[in-house]
């Protein structure tokens, strides 16, 4: 029997309750038939039983209500700061599904997060009383060998994408955390340790399918909707939902030169590394990430990625390693291993808050901010990406994305597995980042939960052209959890 005729039966039967995907009133419904829900500006809504039913039966995927089985465990997202409790998920299982979830939400009124890979730093992949889209299920990846590209689903992980291209020899730009959701990471711009080689994400994405807040499916590249497209690079997800992905790949040996290498931290050093890292050429990524050691010594530790001939790498990195201080060597690694190796650290369920910007120099007066704040009685985690080379080499006008010009992501972290020290850490962090702000030109709009007035300038000059574009695709602002673009319609 077909899962949609399987509900109708149990829900004429009367037995709806007990099977995840045919709906009920979950506890909290107003009475047996509504349930109470969010709209998109807060308000309370109440939605009748008989639509939540039509919804479910309609779906391939599967929808959770707050009573059904498996609904705590769909609900979760990777950061552990952030647990909320939507009216319903929605589990899609392809763009049907989502076209189905996007036409509700709207006709509804319903609060939207989206969700890939649930690791929206400031929450913003799920919401209280709303509902929720989850695209986890969605995660197929197809190469083309031929063409060196890559067709991903919406909700695939990074180390999906990864997997696939290195497969067969060749890969493209994705993050730091392998769990990673490829939608948020790319839409938001796309910054890893290739993307001085290869362009950020966006540079190789070659298209998308988008379901829009009017539930149309259409799809944006340079010869489709190139105004979407445009957006979408950067724009984060205030378009509609991208179920689909294709990217440029590029031959990749999976074994690179790199390593990470350990000093002392000293103003010294950041300035030797703020020289090195700005003249690397495009091959290098060299990302310091500051820790404190077991007898309370700074510790700068460099992780370095070489994308090409190692020989020629050992030559280009010979003046890290002799810098006075510097412990550790470099050499053949695999680069699956780098991908991968900060997955548990930064695993799921942990408390994260993060402060973070793009700096353009590192200057005197930068490291000076930087240097005074670890050495802070207890100071938060902080660490940088190395950007610029062929990133740097894109018109900020070409894409949403306008930070060409960064030398460095610049990030202030708190890590904790213990509630009671989230608030001393996230002051910790804001202490940092104030005092370093100035220094900033930007953020990275994948990671920072900021005001109107900061996305705003944010984008700068690209700012109206993405309004313009908003007014188009979501005039109501369905799609408001991100980095929002408020429409003017």
């Amino acid at each position: 029997m077909k899962r949609r005729e399987f509900c109708l039966t149990a829900v004429a039967a009367g037995v709806a309750a007990t099977i995840p995907g045919c709906s009920r009133a979950p506890s909290g419904s107003n009475t047996a038939g509504t349930i109470d829900a969010i709209t998109g500006a807060g308000e309370e809504v109440s939605i009748e039983q008989a639509a939540v039913t039509e919804l479910a039966e309609s779906l391939n995927g599967t929808l959770y209500l707050p009573d059904n089985d498996g609904y705590d465990a769909v609900r979760k997202i990777w950061n552990g700061m952030h647990d909320k409790r939507p009216a319903m998920v929605v589990q899609c299982s392809g763009a049907d599904d989502v076209v189905d979830a996007v036409n509700f939400a709207r006709d509804h009124n319903m609060l939207v997060a989206i969700r890939g890979g649930g690791h929206s730093l400031p929450g913003k992949s799920t919401c209280d009383g709303g509902m929720m889209i989850d695209l986890s299920q969605m995660h197929s990846a197809d190469v083309d060998v031929e063409a060196r590209t890559a067709r991903i689903d919406g909700g695939a992980l990074l180390g999906h994408l990864d997997n696939a291209a290195m497969a067969h020899g060749m890969l493209t730009t994705t993050g730091i955390v392998s769990h990673t959701g490829v939608g948020g990471f790319t839409l938001g711009g796309g910054v890893g340790r290739v993307d001085r080689k290869f362009g950020l994400a966006i540079d190789n994405l070659l298209g998308a399918t988008i379901v829009t807040a009017a539930g149309d499916v259409v799809q944006a590249s340079e010869s489709e909707n190139p105004d979407l497209f445009w957006a979408i690079r950067g724009g984060g997800g205030n378009f509609g939902v991208a179920t689909e992905f294709l990217f440029q790949l590029h031959p990749f040996n999976p074994t690179v030169y790199g390593g990470t290498v350990t000093a002392p931290l000293s103003k010294e050093l950041l300035s030797f590394y703020a020289e090195f890292a700005e003249e690397a050429p495009d091959a290098a990524n060299i990302e310091p990430n500051f820790v404190v050691a077991e007898d309370g010594t700074r510790i700068m530790e460099i992780e370095v990625v070489w994308a090409g001939d190692h020989a020629e790498g050992e030559k280009a990195f010979a003046p890290l390693l002799a810098f006075d201080g510097i412990q550790g060597a470099l050499g053949p690694t695999s680069y699956h291993e780098i991908q991968t190796g900060a997955d548990t650290f930064l695993g799921h369920g942990r408390q994260y808050y993060l402060k973070s910007g793009f700096i353009t120099e590192l200057t005197p007066e930068a490291i000076e901010i930087i240097v005074e704040n670890l050495n802070a009685d207890q100071p938060p985690g902080a660490w940088m990406q190395h950007m610029g080379g062929r990133t740097s080499r894109v018109a900020p006008d070409a894409t949403a994305f306008s930070h060409r010009n960064a030398m460095v992501n610049f990030g202030i972290m708190m890590i904790t597995d213990d509630p009671a020290e989230t608030e001393a850490g996230i002051a910790n962090v804001r202490q940092f980042y104030n005092d370093l702000a100035p220094h900033m030109t930007g953020f990275y709009t994948n990671l920072n939960d900021d005001t109107e007035r900061k996305t705003w300038g944010n984008y700068g000059e690209n700012y109206p052209r993405l309004v313009e574009i908003k007014n188009q695709y979501d005039p109501t602002n369905l799609f408001r959890l991100n980095a929002n673009i408020k429409p003017t319609v």
